[in-house]
């Protein structure tokens, strides 16, 4: 099996800057607003190339994104920039009366979303987020899982008719995917080949995913990976053809397992092909304050936690057959 590698690691908030450049220089009509966090957002390169394209909302989010549901009315396609606890939580009633109501062409960009905002602490670390987008009718929910995939992403949902969120973080990963990838929403992307075991990842767990899968490897266990990215519309038909040969999955996620990317792919299951789960994802609990790749472990998002629950799910396949 062939094996990734990587020479670099970035934040894919980086990502998601680079791509709104590119995205702004494509089509005249991509408008930027951010709630007083540019530098976090990474949205400097834009707003030197673009400044009669920037709105500075200050810190209001629920005003943001009435001020974006509204610009598209004209024609704008607005991005918003906030904190991913900030652009969901806090402006709920917004998005869903202005935005998701009304089919409204916003794109909600979310940053440091998850554990790996790390010393900020529980008020700030979102892990409901997903669960709360992909409910709204209409809503597409995509979550890259590096730089590269990131920034191919941005410049994808510029091209796309409709309300999106769009996740992304803080921490330094490896950067592992292809540069000039073209990004597909709702296609999922085959990692690596296996018989024995699915394991379904998305964010930054696509990368913990691909070290649980090697280790597994010399384990003699054969491990499938497919990276999730577009959580919504959900790729069904990739995992029902993975499953079908490996009769078991796990999902891995930095997100609450009640809501998340494992929930949607256990209705799936449930009501097409019924095969054991195990989920890797935050056991119903908020976060806390300490350094990201701690607080991954301490939750259990982290490689060896695929690799116990890969175990498990293949001792309970047996049940099944």
């Amino acid at each position: 099996m062939a094996r990734y590698t990587y020479t670099e690691k970035k934040d894919t908030r980086s990502g998601f800057g680079a791509g709104l450049l590119e995205a702004g220089k494509k089509n005249e009509n991509v408008v930027a607003l951010c709630a007083d966090l540019v530098g976090s957002l990474k949205m400097e390169a834009f707003i030197k190339e673009f400044p009669e394209r920037f709105i500075q909302t200050g810190i209001a989010e629920a005003n943001m994104m009435g001020m974006a549901a509204g610009m598209t009315i004209g024609g704008a396609i607005p991005f918003t920039g906030t904190f991913a606890n900030f652009s969901t939580g806090r402006v709920y009633d917004q998005i869903r009366q202005s935005i998701a109501y009304s089919n409204k062409n916003v794109k909600i960009c979310a940053s440091h979303a998850g554990l790996t905002l790390g010393e900020d602490g529980a008020t700030h670390q979102i892990l409901e987020d997903i669960g709360l987008m992909k409910m709204l009718p209409g809503m597409t929910v995509i979550n890259p899982c590096d730089y590269n995939q990131t920034k191919a992403a941005t410049i994808a949902i510029a091209e796309y008719e409709g309300p999106v969120y769009l996740r992304f973080g803080r921490p330094v990963v490896p950067v592992f995917t292809d540069p000039d990838q073209k990004f597909e929403i709702g296609k999922a992307w085959l990692v690596r080949q296996g018989k024995d075991v699915t394991i379904i990842a998305t964010g930054h767990l696509v990368w913990e995913a691909i070290q649980a899968a090697e280790k597994l490897e010399e384990e003699g266990i054969d491990a499938e990976i497919i990276n999730i990215h577009t959580i919504k519309p959900l790729d069904e038909d990739a995992i029902l053809k993975s499953v079908g040969k490996t009769g078991c999955i796990v999902t891995a996620e930095e997100h609450n397992k009640i809501g998340g990317l494992g929930e949607s792919v256990a209705r799936l299951l449930t009501t097409t092909k019924l095969v054991p789960q195990e989920f890797v994802a935050v056991n119903d609990s908020f976060g806390e304050s300490g350094k990201p790749a701690e607080l991954m472990t301490k939750y259990g998002l982290d490689a060896e936690n695929i690799i116990l629950k890969a175990r498990k799910v293949i001792s309970r396949r047996t049940l099944f057959l």
